[in-house]
Formats: structure tokens, sequence, C-alpha cells
């Protein structure tokens, strides 16, 4: 360590000392009678001297060793300051060390997920290639398709979902024609299975992103026909109080293990529905509940088994979790 350089860090004590000496000399001088002679003079410098080489060669010492042993868990530090500066760069590593935790849990995810997410692709690109060498039926070649289509747009709002916010426009959703056409995107499912539809929701307006919300919708709609019978029935209904709105899409399915309710909205849970049923990637409803809770939404479930699921999407009245962020953005623009 270089001296100067202590040097110039312990000038408070070095004034201190200097203060202290030229006080005790001067009331000295200043007493009456009182005759300092010269060897005297020199005694008291050299002794002062001394005194504090002694105390910054002990400074420096314990000054030297703190910097050599910085890094470890044996380092003392030398001052109240010292110690805070210690105490803060603990907590930035403690910091540093979750932050990096949490980016390697989500190349983890997002790593299972296209894993996942190729496997299941693979499954109509076979059967489009079989039906290349045997008769092509429509419904069949369109049933492909549109299950292709839906694991696109699960991957594309999946990569969407870390940048939220650069996609994001809070307006006013009348939920009435946002239902219709979520239900008419799934007219094919309900007539091939004969589900029964009923539709109760008239005009609703409710603070959400036009472009999110029908994906939102259309996830837990395209989960009901999967787990319902052929000739059941799906309820789709709005309802309102003076803290929410609600949409309830209730279904006359297989319903759900009550060990697996809890779960249903963990990423990459299938449960035994989805073991059993059919394939299953896990991510629909995650996707759903996680762009639900970024629009200040949320959804709940209830559900009995071999009888009904009833997903609940709710809307708090005069909640937005985004707005503060944009504001200062959007203050910035202007």
């Amino acid at each position: 360590m270089n001296v100067l350089r202590f040097l110039r860090y312990e000038r408070p004590y070095i004034l201190l000392c200097a203060a202290t000496f030229g006080l005790v000399m001067l009331i000295w001088y200043a007493e009456p009678g009182s005759r300092l002679r010269f060897e005297s003079l020199v005694y008291v410098v050299v002794l002062q001297s001394l005194l504090m080489a002694a105390f910054f060669g002990y400074r420096y010492y314990r000054s030297a060793q703190a910097v050599r042993t910085l890094a470890g868990e044996d380092g003392e530090p030398l001052s109240l300051e010292a110690e805070a500066y210690r105490d803060l760069v603990e907590e930035m590593e403690r910091g540093h060390i979750r932050a990096l935790n949490e980016v390697h849990a989500r190349q983890k995810e997002y790593y299972d997920f296209i894993v996942s997410w190729f496997h299941e692709v693979k499954t109509p690109i076979s059967v489009l290639r079989l039906m290349q060498q045997t008769e092509v039926e429509p419904r069949t070649l369109e049933e492909q398709l549109t299950r292709i289509e839906q694991y696109v747009d699960q991957a594309l709002y999946y990569a969407k979902l870390d940048n939220f916010n650069q996609d994001y426009e809070l307006v006013n959703c009348d939920l009435e024609p946002l239902v219709k056409e979520v239900v008419r995107g799934s007219a094919k499912a309900f007539i091939a299975k004969r589900i029964r539809l009923s539709l109760d929701v008239g005009p609703a307006i409710v603070q959400s992103d036009s472009k999110w919300l029908p994906y939102i919708l259309g996830q837990l709609l395209s989960n009901s026909l999967k787990y319902t019978p052929v000739s059941g029935e799906v309820r789709i209904a709005a309802e309102a109080d003076d803290k929410e709105k609600r949409l309830v899409i209730r279904d006359s399915g297989i319903g759900i293990e009550p060990r697996d309710l809890p779960r249903i909205f963990n990423r990459g849970f299938t449960g035994t529905n989805g073991r059993i049923h059919m394939k299953s990637t896990g991510m629909g409803l995650y996707l759903a509940q996680e762009l639900s809770k970024k629009l200040g939404h949320y959804i709940t479930c209830v559900s009995e088994l071999g009888r009904f699921t009833e997903m609940t999407v709710h809307f708090p009245r005069s909640h937005d979790p985004y707005r503060e962020m944009l504001q200062p953005s959007s203050a910035g623009v202007e």
C-alpha cells in the first residue's frame, strides 16, 4: 500500500494531532509565570513526533493488513464507514447471486419449454406427413394446422412475456365482442364435439389490452373444450359487483383432481388430465395467468372431479400495474 496515499486518507488524524499539540503549547505559553526552555520544547516536540509515528505506523500496519484480507472472511473494518461499505458490498454480492440464479432459472425454464414445444409441434407435423401418403381429409388437415398455429402462438407469447411492458396498451374493452370473437375462433371444436354453448355476457367494459385479452380467453376456452366430452356444455357469463367485474367460463368436463388444483397455473404443470387424456405442454394456463397479472387481472379456478371446471377472470376496478412504469417514459416523449 502506498504511504503517501495512506497519509492522504489519514489527514484528519494528522490535523487533529497538530491542532492538539498547538493548543497545549498555546495554553502553556499564555499561562502567567510559565517559562518554557528550548531544551524542554525540543523534548516535547520529539516525544509528540514519536507518539504520532507510533500511532500512524500502527494504523498503516492495520490498514495494510485489512487491504490484504479484504476478500477474506477474517478481514476486520477499521472504521464505521469501512464497516458500512463492507455490509453494502456483501449485500450487493448477495443481490448479484440472486439475480444470477434467477437468470439461470429463466434460461432453464426457456430451454425446457423449447424442448417440450419441439416435441409437441412434431406431432401435427407427423400427421401431415402421414396424410401425404394417404387420402387427405380436409377436417383433419384443418385440425392439425390449427394445432400448429396454436403452438406457434404459444411460443410467441411466451417469448414476449419478459418484455410485456413494451407491447402493452390499456384501453376500454367490451367483453361481449371479444368473447364472441374467441368463440368463433373455436367454432369447429364446438361443432366437432357437439358441445352446447350458453353465452350470457352482454355489454361489459373492462380495462385491458385488446390483443392480449383475447389470447387469454382463448387459452381458457381451448382448455375447456379440450377436456369437455362429446355433447357437453360450456357456459360463458359476465358478472359484476362494486369491487370487480368477472368473466366466468364453466364447462361440464372431466374436472380436475383436488391435489392438482393448486398447481394448475404453475409453469409446465400438466397434471393428471394432461398426462392421461392427452399430451400437454403445461404452458397454456401458466401463460394465461401470467399475462392476466401483468394486465392487472387474475384467474381463479374451482372444479369438481367428473362434473365441472369453472375458470373466472377477475377484473378489479381501477387497477393498472404498469401505469406508473409507463408514465415517466411517456412524459419524456412529450
